[in-house]
């Protein structure tokens, strides 16, 4: 069993079956089930559960273009094979750098970041925050995930560790600082700017695109 205290939520879980869940989220989401064996049981029972549900509910008949598409797929060549983990990356995450280690660029303080994604329906990045230092305090304008790939963190919500997530909506302001030993590398999605609440922070928002 994984040594885990901060998990996904079902709503999340959900959405992530349906493919809903926006690019972003839908990375932690699958990142965080690769390190956490209870949620990656609950996913798969509520998969179970959905193939239960399909088999109870009988057959039927498909139009011949449909068939017709089916069986064209079957004979794509299967896409290349995803890349592995590696070090403290999991799959999903090497998949976002395309099997390449990251390329960091710094914020300041020895803060370190990666953009992996970003569209209108939000962003992922990497973050690394060397121990003991600071993320400037900030608030949300909607929906921030973040997953701790090594090292870990700690803030008024709690402490964080290798595999926990932590759930930020836009009633939380918080400063997440890095733990000691190792280096804290987190994988951040956010579907809106951040709130920054000091002035230099806010003024260069827009070049680092937090």
């Amino acid at each position: 069993m994984t040594d885990i205290k901060h998990h996904i939520s079902d709503d999340l879980l959900d959405d992530y079956r349906r493919g809903t869940l926006p690019h972003a989220f839908s990375v932690v989401v699958a990142a965080h089930l690769s390190l956490c064996d209870d949620c990656r049981a609950r996913h798969e029972a509520c998969d179970m559960m959905g193939g239960a549900l399909l088999n109870a509910a009988g057959t039927a008949a498909i139009s011949s273009g449909a068939r017709a598409r089916m069986m064209a797929a079957l004979d794509t060549p299967p896409p290349p094979a995803a890349p592995r983990a590696s070090g403290v990356f999991p799959a999903p995450v090497m998949a976002e750098l395309k099997g390449r280690p990251p390329r960091w660029r710094m914020l300041g303080g020895g803060i370190r970041q990666q953009i992996l994604s970003a569209d209108r329906s939000g962003s992922l990045r990497l973050l690394y925050i060397p121990p003991g230092k600071a993320v400037p305090e900030h608030g949300h304008g909607g929906l921030e995930l973040t997953l701790v790939l090594q090292g870990s963190f700690a803030d008024c919500e709690g402490a964080f560790r290798r595999g926990d997530v932590e759930t930020a909506h836009d009633d939380i302001d918080h400063q997440p600082i890095a733990g000691p030993g190792e280096p804290c590398i987190c994988l951040a999605a956010t579907d809106a700017p951040l709130r920054f609440h000091a002035m230099l922070p806010r003024l260069l928002q827009p070049i680092f695109r937090i």
